[in-house]
């Protein structure tokens, strides 16, 4: 099967709730590697099912940690059927953009830390803590299995060059 990167806010893979995974079987297995190389061939930090046509409960991320404003791969993890199971009352919002919906930026208000409890790619269960850019991946992620775009949770959008340059377009 020949699996491409869904867009736009209307796609009805894009909105639809993504079914859980009963087994992982071989075929599956090569949809995993699929889901890593569409992620890092498109420079995504992480990437849902859905967003490459397949609505299972399947996300692959990356893990990252800021050091003088730059962010180095320190992990990744390809979660079956991923829960949060716990959630900080903290807060922090930041700015997102998606691979399925091209060109748009904006903020979106998550909790600063989750707990998730998944299967790994062998089936065996699993949980991670993950806090702040990290968690902000995980239940960004999430979102796609439940039909929800960062566009529906934006805080506010992010000005566009014009915009922020009060209508003067650059030549």
């Amino acid at each position: 099967m020949k699996y491409t990167i869904q867009t736009w806010v209307n796609n009805p893979i894009l909105r639809s709730k993504s079914v859980e995974v009963e087994t992982i079987d071989d075929e599956l297995q090569l949809f995993f590697l699929v889901l890593w190389k569409m992620m890092y061939a498109n420079d995504g930090v992480g990437l849902a099912a859905p967003q490459i046509g397949n609505n299972v409960r399947v996300i692959a991320t990356t893990q990252r940690e800021k050091k003088s404003g730059k962010s180095k791969l320190i992990g990744e993890t390809l979660m079956v059927n991923p829960v949060i199971t716990d959630k900080s009352k903290e807060m922090i919002t930041a700015e997102e953009a998606c691979l399925s919906v091209p060109d748009v930026f904006g903020f979106v208000r998550r909790h600063k830390s989750v707990t998730v409890e998944f299967l790994d790619h062998k089936g065996h269960k699993q949980t991670k803590k993950l806090k702040d850019f990290n968690a902000t991946i995980i239940q960004h992620e999430i979102d796609h299995l439940d039909g929800v775009l960062f566009v529906d949770k934006m805080v506010k959008e992010k000005p566009s060059k014009k915009d922020s340059r009060k209508g003067k377009e650059k030549k």
